[in-house]
């Protein structure tokens, strides 16, 4: 019974993705995408192992790569992220986690992406018209997770995404769904699978698009007071499928060697494979490499690797947690990633 439920559950989470790529086989889509900012990795943990952490998720990272893996956690968690990310913007990330005995596991995160202002230019004056301006990206989600077995878990997420620069603004709602079943097959195989920002279109509005009309330029005392607002196009969320597998080669009491690998078949690119690797020594201390972008002929960047670690029960039981990730981006600025996570 549980094999069939399992069966179900990743054809759904296939479907979408297997109707979106027929009749696109040779086209990437590169930039077709409104709030391109879903598709930034969280946590550096997830990004020191290449971002193969779909069938991981196993900290409060998961509420963006696995909804499902919160539903293994047993205590409180919380976790925060910054990244100085390329073109000078800055990415942060915040979630919290919360087990409830008996219905299930709930989760709140908050993403952002950000900017300092810049000068408003015109062909007139090149230097700035005294006027600055600002884009940021936002999304906030609420996520729940359950067990249906000792093997099988479910999540869902609802999130609200916003984009905005000057005075126009665009927003979308969207759903992820994850799922993790673990196995007794080498090493404890566990198979992961999600899909992420299934929801509407987003548009931009604001007062920036309205103008104004002179009805007959020719002609001295025609109006230039008839308004009109630009038309703008919509555009789809980047709609990601993501396959993982993970293992762990080793396991003893004191030593831990997990491997992972991850499928990615994006709706704005071709497929790609993750791979990474994580060695712990007591859950104490971490170490991670991967490799990213596997297979895509045009991507930025191939490896990553990462540290991590961990303290001992503070307070009872609050333990607390530091992670950093470095990610190779090839022609862009390389990514630094710090990450802190608190269990309570």
């Amino acid at each position: 019974m549980e094999k069939h439920i399992v069966i179900r559950v990743i054809a759904c989470l296939l479907l979408p993705c297997l109707l979106s790529a027929q009749g696109s086989k040779n086209v990437a889509k590169t930039g077709t995408v409104a709030a391109p900012f879903l598709e930034i990795p969280v946590g550096a943990s997830a990004i020191g192992m290449g971002t193969a952490f779909v069938s991981i998720a196993n900290d409060v990272t998961a509420l963006y790569w696995n909804a499902a893996g919160i539903a293994a956690l047993q205590q409180n968690e919380a976790a925060a992220m910054h990244t100085n990310w390329i073109a000078n913007t800055k990415f942060d990330f915040a979630g919290v986690v919360i087990p409830i005995s008996g219905f299930g596991t709930i989760g709140v995160s908050v993403t952002s992406l950000g900017m300092d202002d810049m000068k408003v230019r015109t062909v007139e004056k090149p230097d700035g018209t005294g006027e600055y301006f600002s884009a940021s990206d936002l999304t906030a989600g609420i996520s729940y997770a359950r067990q249906l077995s000792d093997r099988f878990a479910i999540g869902f997420t609802a999130k609200y995404i916003q984009q905005n620069i000057w005075h126009e603004t665009a927003y979308a709602f969207a759903l992820d769904a994850g799922t993790t079943f673990r196995t007794d097959l080498i090493g404890g195989l566990v198979i992961g699978a999600s899909v992420s920002n299934f929801g509407s279109a987003m548009k931009m509005s604001g007062r920036d698009t309205r103008a104004f009309y002179r009805v007959d330029p020719t002609k001295l005392g025609s109006t230039e007071q008839i308004p009109y607002n630009i038309e703008l196009e919509s555009w789809d969320l980047p709609l990601l499928f993501q396959f993982g597998l993970s293992t762990n080669p080793v396991k003893t009491d004191d030593y831990r060697w997990t491997v992972a690998v991850d499928a990615l078949h994006p709706s704005d690119n071709y497929e790609s494979v993750n791979v990474g690797t994580e060695f712990a020594f007591q859950d104490f201390l971490f170490v991670r490499g991967g490799l990213h972008s596997l297979f895509l002929d045009e991507a930025e960047g191939l490896y990553s690797f990462g540290v991590g670690v961990a303290s001992s029960s503070l307070f009872g039981t609050t333990n607390i947690r530091f992670d950093y990730a470095f990610r190779d981006m090839g022609r862009l600025e390389n990514v630094h990633v710090f990450s802190l996570g608190v269990r309570f």
